[in-house]
């Protein structure tokens, strides 16, 4: 069904677009786009680029789009289109490091319950029809509380309600000293609680336009982002264009974003998806599929000969970490015949995976082999010379079996994978025969596994821990025995580490946090409930035409900067 746009102007660009994006498919899309755009609005340059160039950025999302409602903004691809439209009270810069957004400062009080937030008074909401004369209202501490509201109103039934579960206070969390100040009162310090804000659920929104849509606002969408919504045919494209009352400048003073608009296709087949970059029709790829990289990349993760000039190769390290979780509840009966249940066996399932080989032949070398905890590089605690973990030692392997009793002609393991991570199963599952285990790999469709292992049904699973947030808590929070499944698939309890961790949370001297995180990774490590696997990477084919292009450790597409080149 076609979505139309919800601004307070009708016709112009958005009822052109809209009888375009209905006409139109696949490969006539780009230049009928183009031609609709340049006549039907009146572009004008930042500064970089001709001003009767239109800058358009173009990229495909396979996975498709379920909403456009930051309430519900759980996958990457929900995640990527939300920021473009909204804004948050705050966001993290180059470091990972809380910086201002909408709120210009904030102060805390000296026993880190109550935050206080100093917003910027020239954010506007874009124009809807919600609105009086459907001119976008400025931005005030009422619209924060409405959205903080909604995420925890069980009515809303929002993916993001765990952010604020048992953190806030429970009489009065959110409130509107006045227009431009803004207060959260936690039930307990939680040191993290600025990388939570910082998140696409607590993207601000207008009460007016949620409820004059009610359920329809996952495609009526309305914030403060650099980019308003245009037209959006479901399985076809999406459209944004640039917000002309957006609050951001550059260092120069010049308005942003640079961008007129951006086009986003739902083409699903990824060799098509490849062969439209090839041909121009899209300025980057997120991450390349398997089918692919070997015709792109060498071993070492470089970009071959062939392709030097044509794209640009960008590579960054991502806060994600692959890896293999056992079920590790003794009262569960799934295990208490398993041989998972013994931890010298699954410590020696650790040392008998060859990790570098597995990401030379496997990734390309895409990414890092994960020889030290759970929680990833990019993170200030990571640090292998204090956090150890498992490398190549099949001779260890080996004696570990050989002293937990395990007897190769014994159960047989099974290990739950998804379709894309079926060839590292198979690789793994041969590495583990070599060293006398015998495994079984069952591939089940993702959600199907994410199912089972929310309901500790999986002994023995493939696994991945993006951070939601940039701190090791959000890795260590998988551990925490008072968690459930999600984050504690494994069902893992170790009082040592559940005091660490809820002393971490209320420890205000960095260096002494740092200490615990650490010493809760090596627990995790010792008691071995996972098999880390590497340290994932962000890695992006890109158009040379295409700059300001910068990647992030949490791999959020970054648009008010980039440029076309003419």
């Amino acid at each position: 069904m076609k979505q139309k746009s919800t601004g307070g102007k009708k016709g112009g660009l958005t009822g052109r677009l809209l009888l375009l994006l209905g006409l139109v498919r696949d490969g006539q899309v780009k230049s009928c786009f183009y031609g609709v755009l340049v006549s039907c609005v009146a572009f004008y340059a930042c500064g970089v680029r001709s001003s009767k160039q239109v800058q358009v950025f173009h990229y495909n999302e396979y996975s498709g789009i379920a909403t456009l409602d930051p309430a519900f903004a759980k996958s990457q691809s929900v995640i990527w289109v939300v920021h473009q439209l909204y804004s948050t009270l705050l966001e993290m810069d180059d470091q990972l490091k809380p910086a201002p957004l909408l709120a210009r400062s904030w102060d805390v009080s000296a026993d880190r319950l109550t935050y206080r937030f100093h917003l910027r008074q020239d954010v506007y909401f874009h124009d809807n029809d919600a609105f009086p004369r459907g001119s976008g209202r400025r931005l005030t501490a009422a619209d924060v509380v409405y959205s903080f509201q909604r995420i925890v109103d069980k009515r809303t039934a929002s993916s993001g309600a765990w952010i604020f579960h048992d953190r806030i206070d429970p009489v009065q969390p959110f409130e509107a000293i006045d227009d431009s100040t803004f207060e959260l009162k936690l039930a307990k310090p939680f040191n993290p609680v600025l990388g939570l804000l910082s998140m696409q659920y607590c993207s601000i929104v207008p009460k007016e336009v949620v409820e004059k849509w009610g359920k329809d606002f996952r495609n009526h969408p309305c914030g403060t982002g650099p980019f308003r919504f245009t037209a959006w045919e479901e399985g076809q494209a999406l459209v944004m264009a640039k917000n002309g009352r957006y609050f951001e400048k550059d260092s120069a003073g010049r308005q942003l974003p640079y961008l007129d608009a951006i086009k986003i296709g739902f083409n699903n087949n990824r060799a098509t998806e490849f062969l439209l970059f090839q041909q121009g029709e899209l300025d980057f790829l997120n991450d390349i599929d398997v089918s692919f990289k070997d015709e792109v990349l060498d071993k070492r993760g470089i970009l071959k000969r062939a392709w030097e000039g044509k794209i640009v190769l960008s590579k960054h390290p991502y806060l994600n970490t692959e890896y293999l979780g056992f079920l590790v509840d003794p009262s569960n009966p799934l295990i208490q015949g398993s041989p998972l249940r013994n931890k010298k066996i699954r410590q020696a399932i650790n040392y008998a995976i060859d990790r570098k080989k597995l990401m030379l032949y496997l990734r390309n070398s895409i990414g890092t082999p994960a020889e030290s905890g759970f929680v990833p590089a990019g993170l200030p605690s990571f640090d292998p010379a204090k956090v150890k973990g498992y490398t190549y030692d099949p001779a260890k392997a080996r004696q570990l079996l050989q002293e937990s009793g395990y007897r190769p002609e014994g159960p047989v393991v099974k290990l739950l994978t998804i379709p894309n991570y079926a060839e590292f199963a198979n690789f793994i599952a041969g590495q583990l025969h070599e060293a006398g285990i015998r495994v079984q790999v069952e591939v089940l469709q993702k959600s199907l596994l994410l199912e089972e292992t929310a309901k500790s049904e999986a002994p023995f699973f493939r696994g991945s821990w993006i951070a939601d947030y940039p701190d090791a808590e959000n890795y260590l929070s998988v551990f925490y025995s008072k968690n459930p499944a999600p984050p504690n698939y494994t069902r893992y309890k170790n009082p040592r580490f559940d005091a660490l961790y809820e002393k971490a949370l209320t420890e205000n001297r960095e260096e002494e946090k740092l200490r615990m995180y650490q010493e809760m990774d090596q627990l995790v490590m010792e008691d071995a409930p996972v098999v880390p696997l590497w340290y994932d990477q962000v890695l992006r084919l890109v158009q040379p035409r295409v700059r300001n292009f910068v990647p992030n450790g949490l791999n959020l597409l970054e648009l008010r900067k980039v440029y076309i080149q003419p």
